[in-house]
Parts: C-alpha cells; sequence; structure tokens
C-alpha cells in the first residue's frame, strides 16, 4: 500500500513552528540585525559562532580625536558606499512589511544602518544605530545627505574614487593603503568634524531611542529576533528585559546568540525563505 502520510520540508516545519509562536503572540516585538541584510548583498560582521570576520568597526573616540582615522575611515567608504546605496530590500525585509501589514508588528528595532526596511515599506521601524544615509556635524549638527558628502569626496580625492575593493559591512571596504593624501570634508557651515549618523563601535546609543524601544517592548506579547546574532549589548539588552518581563523571544538566526539560554524557539535557517514560508508567500 503507497505512503500517503504528508512529508514536510525542513523549511516548512520551521515554518510552522514560527507561525504557531506567532498565532500564540500576535503582537511582536521585533529586533533585527545584519543577518537580513546579508542576502542584500551587504556583509556582516560575525560569523555563526558569533566571532568577528573581521577587525572590529572603527571606534568612536578614535574617529573623534584622529585625523588619520577619518582619513582612513572615509576613504574606505567613499569606495564602499556605492554597494550600500545600490542594496534593496530581499524576502526578508518583504516579509517584516507583511507582517506589519497583518498588524502583527508593534514596532520593529533595527541595529542595521542601511534603512533597508523602510525601502521595503515597512513603517513602524526604530533604527537603533541611526542611519548610514545621513551625516550630522559634531559641532553645529548641521545634517547633510549621505550622497551630498560622497560626491564632495569624490571630487576631491579623483584617484580614491577610482579604487574598487572588496565590500565590508555598512559601506566600508576592504581597502589597505596610504590615506594620508586623503581630503576630508568638512562643515561648510562651521568647519567641524562630519561624522555619519550611526553610533559607532564605543558610543552610546541615545536613551531616548532606547526608551522607545522598551516602551514598545512592555506592549508586545512575544519578542522575535530575525538576523543577529545579539553580541553587541545595545540588541541583547531587549532580550534580557523581554526575559525579565516573562515574554516569549524566538529567533530566526543562522548560527549561535548571545541569548541562546533565554530563546523560546530557536529557527536556524535564512530569514528571508523562513518568512516567506511562515506567511505562505
Amino acid at each position: 500500500m503507497p505512503d500517503t502520510t504528508l512529508h514536510h520540508s525542513p523549511l516548512q516545519q520551521l515554518g510552522d513552528e514560527l507561525n504557531a509562536f506567532m498565532t500564540r503572540h500576535p503582537r511582536l516585538f521585533v529586533l533585527s540585525g545584519a543577518g537580513i541584510s546579508a542576502d542584500s548583498g551587504i556583509p556582516d560582521y560575525r560569523d555563526h559562532q558569533g566571532n568577528w570576520k573581521r577587525p572590529p568597526p572603527v571606534d568612536h573616540r578614535d574617529f573623534v580625536t584622529q585625523h588619520s582615522c577619518r582619513q582612513r575611515f572615509w576613504a574606505r567608504s567613499l569606495v564602499g558606499w556605492p554597494l550600500m546605496a545600490r542594496a534593496r530590500p530581499n524576502t526578508a525585509h518583504l516579509g517584516l512589511v507583511e507582517l506589519e501589514r497583518r498588524q502583527q508588528i508593534e514596532l520593529l528595532v533595527t541595529q542595521n544602518v542601511d534603512g533597508l526596511h523602510q525601502r521595503a515599506g515597512s513603517a513602524r521601524v526604530l533604527d537603533l544605530h541611526g542611519r548610514s544615509d545621513s551625516v550630522l556635524c559634531l559641532g553645529c549638527q548641521l545634517r547633510y545627505s549621505r550622497a551630498q558628502v560622497q560626491q564632495r569626496l569624490a571630487d576631491d580625492n579623483p584617484d580614491f574614487a577610482k579604487l574598487q575593493a572588496p565590500a565590508a559591512p555598512d559601506g566600508d571596504a576592504d581597502l589597505e593603503l596610504d590615506f594620508s593624501r586623503f581630503r576630508l570634508h568638512d562643515c561648510d557651515q562651521c568647519g567641524g568634524i562630519l561624522k555619519p549618523d550611526v553610533v559607532f563601535f564605543g558610543d552610546q546609543v541615545p536613551k531616548e531611542r532606547v526608551s522607545t524601544a522598551m516602551d514598545a517592548l512592555a506592549q508586545a506579547d512575544a519578542m522575535l529576533v530575525v538576523g543577529s546574532s545579539l553580541m553587541v549589548y545595545s540588541g541583547f539588552r531587549f532580550c534580557r528585559q523581554a526575559a525579565a518581563l516573562g515574554k516569549p523571544i524566538a529567533a530566526v538566526n543562522l548560527g549561535r546568540t548571545r541569548a541562546d539560554d533565554l530563546l523560546s524557539l530557536k529557527l536556524e535557517a535564512p530569514a528571508g525563505p523562513l518568512l516567506q514560508t511562515c506567511l505562505g508567500a
């Protein structure tokens, strides 16, 4: 007699588990990380064990105090930024748009600075670490578009603008050479230091962002982590708070997370295909 048992694929089984979690907990606090943008061509920082794949990103104190550090940062970013500018949302971003459309997202907090959630169509987004398409003067707080600064830097450094290098996370490039000839662009209004409006390594997330996120977490039924190892405390803190509040946590992530012992559900699968399977797309 033929076997008529319905066999689900491993991805379908994981999708069913995630769907059941979201059915039990229909209002989600979502935290996304670099893993969600990997399929958009933006490299991430860490391997499946949560270890650095490359040297840590630029340190805030070094950027502010060292002219040579700013030269290195902006030269590499001049070469690497076009990848960020061209990046487009992938199926994981679109899956979260659909969850928002179904009114299942209390707030989407992203650790990414690429703006891809907004490009995909998500509206309830908090950019925890800021946005790389905005540049801020540290002196007078005047804001510039990244496209404007990119053009100025390219005009002032034509030799650097012609270079090509492998892409690195967040608009950086794996480029090592003599940066001492690189001409920086300072603020037109006050001559102050220009810095992407993002939280650099070693800096603090603005308190009002953390407060807004914590308020949303308190209102949610559960927490969903998508594409984050949670190795950075700025994201991990929300898992600790969810656990303290007795709220279940599910994570969709390839590899280890810092919060593995706090999770109610761990799904090791690519975020895009899993979300699409779960949502019946």
